[in-house]
């Protein structure tokens, strides 16, 4: 089977499993992470076939679905990739980008060692930006029975994968805890412009509600 035809198939897999998902972590959420994935590549000396298949795969059995198992996500990928016969380097690659790709807490180091696996990094944390990061949060902290903002619970530093996993912080905390970070950890050219603009937005949405917040216009 030709690269384009298995894109083409684990495209239609992933759709088929993740449509209609409701926290945020949905096919929708797999396409702009795909694209993405590709428009950054275009600045890159790289292998965009891996980009595709990670990007595609990367939230195949996310750990937060899955009871913390960080592990199930490249099993599962694995076996999809092995029964379309995908050569084995290229099955070795796209698991251990999945592996790394989750950001684990503020203080928990996840650097990619390759360029592909920086780029499918980068544009899955785009998505977690901007405008449509503001909505994945809400609908992700909706889906865990979360509260939208209680201001007696301060954000939390995550100093370990343990601690964030457990971390039970309502849906505005999430931004002080992760996703106002993430500007600052991009690993390309490219994500890191996109990512200035995204964290300015995110910024004065937050300036906006707290202001509604306390009742102010």
């Amino acid at each position: 089977m030709n690269k384009e035809k298995i894109i083409e198939q684990t495209a239609t897999y992933i759709k088929s499993k993740l449509s209609g998902e409701g926290s945020g972590h949905d096919w929708w959420h797999v396409y702009r992470v795909w694209k993405n994935a590709v428009h950054i590549a275009e600045s890159e000396q790289t292998d965009l076939y891996i980009i595709e298949l990670a990007a595609l795969l990367h939230d195949i059995a996310d750990w937060k679905f899955n009871d913390g198992n960080d592990d199930i996500g490249p099993q599962m990928a694995k076996e999809w990739l092995e029964r379309l016969n995908v050569e084995e380097n290229v099955v070795v690659h796209v698991c251990n980008i999945i592996q790394d790709i989750s950001f684990k807490g503020a203080g928990v180091a996840t650097n990619m060692k390759t360029i592909e696996g920086m780029i499918v990094q980068d544009a899955d944390r785009l998505d977690a930006m901007g405008a449509i990061g503001i909505g994945r949060a809400f609908a992700y902290g909706g889906s865990k029975g979360r509260e939208m903002y209680n201001p007696e619970l301060k954000p939390e530093n995550h100093n370990s994968f343990e601690q964030y996993k457990n971390s039970k912080g309502n849906s505005i905390n999430h931004f002080y805890e992760k996703l106002l970070l993430l500007k600052e950890l991009m690993n390309t050219k490219t994500a890191r412009k996109i990512a200035e603009k995204r964290h300015v937005f995110m910024e004065e949405y937050l300036s906006e509600f707290f202001l509604e917040w306390e009742g102010k216009d």
